[in-house]
């Protein structure tokens, strides 16, 4: 089977393009108020403005274009995601989850504010992307945003990134097998990444049974991130990653690379990559940015 092309200018072109306009949003969703809620939104900006690969919204931004949707419509879905996306990571870096210190190349909101605001700040953030897809600029169809309004709920909570989430803080003291770790992943990393491409879909009104190949190229690119993630965290470079790397190794935790070796994992990533483009298939060129990004989610270094 032909695949397209990997465009290395291509997505680097894209997603110079998703930074920006993700970071745009966020200047224009988080102005600063001038009372004392400033220190709440200084720290929402800390977390959501600048750094961070922004796959999720590049992931539905990418769909809805494919699928004939406007991009400005599609980023401020886009924002939608990546604002549940941050909030998680702002919680997770708390000393209570994966007590980290640095995030995105810079200090957890937690050490550059404190423990309380960084709380609050993760609440805010998580109330701000369901609003924003009540916004008519999203679309005026009532509707739509009920849709992608369950749609991302679904994908945060205790059936997705929550509650993969509580899996991975139970592993410490758990062993897992492969197939559990499978499952854990799915809903920790591939929730909000499926819903990124589903909601893309959303947005283009296609309907919930022919969404099938789109949904399973996101779910074999959600597994082929966690095992790149996973191989990122036992070889890659903390510098490069702007985050503490080997803590997996550390709290005994079973990951990709554990259970099944560096090498077959990454080969097992790679197949995902290949099996993910060959979803698309029927999109030909159109499929370009997704597949650029598949093969870019598992060569990453960051």
């Amino acid at each position: 089977m032909h695949f397209v092309e990997t465009d290395d200018a291509r997505l680097r072109m894209a997603l110079a393009s998703i930074r920006t306009d993700i970071d745009d949003a966020f200047e224009q969703l988080l102005p600063m108020p001038d009372d004392t809620r400033a220190p709440l939104v200084e720290a929402m900006r800390h977390a959501a403005i600048g750094g961070g690969k922004r796959v999720r919204p590049l992931l539905l931004v990418a769909t809805a274009t494919m699928l004939g949707v406007s991009r400005e419509a599609a980023v401020l879905a886009g924002a939608a995601v990546e604002s549940i996306h941050v909030y998680s990571l702002i919680h997770d870096d708390l000393p209570c989850m994966d007590d980290d210190d640095m995030r995105r190349g810079k200090p957890t909101v937690h050490k550059a504010y404190d423990e309380a605001t960084a709380v609050l700040a993760g609440d805010a953030l998580h109330a701000l992307a369901f609003e924003i897809l009540t916004f008519e600029g999203v679309s005026t169809d009532p509707f739509i945003q009920a849709e992608l309004t369950r749609c991302l709920a679904l994908a945060s909570g205790m059936g997705g990134m929550a509650g993969g989430q509580a899996m991975d803080m139970a592993a410490e003291s758990a062993t897992y097998d492969l197939h559990t770790i499978t499952r854990l992943q799915q809903l920790k990393t591939g929730a909000l990444l499926t819903a990124s491409v589903e909601m893309g879909a959303i947005l283009a009104r296609v309907p919930p049974d022919a969404r099938s190949h789109l949904i399973n190229y996101a779910r074999d690119i959600g597994l082929a991130f966690q095992i790149a993630d996973d191989l990122l965290d036992h070889e890659g470079d903390e510098d490069k990653a702007g985050k503490a790397l080997r803590k997996d190794d550390s709290q005994g935790k079973q990951t990709f690379v554990s259970l099944m070796g560096a090498e077959a994992a990454r080969s097992q990533a790679e197949a995902l990559v290949e099996q993910a483009c060959g979803h698309l298939a029927q999109y030909g060129e159109k499929a370009g940015i997704l597949c650029d990004l598949a093969r870019y989610i598992v060569e990453r270094d960051r």
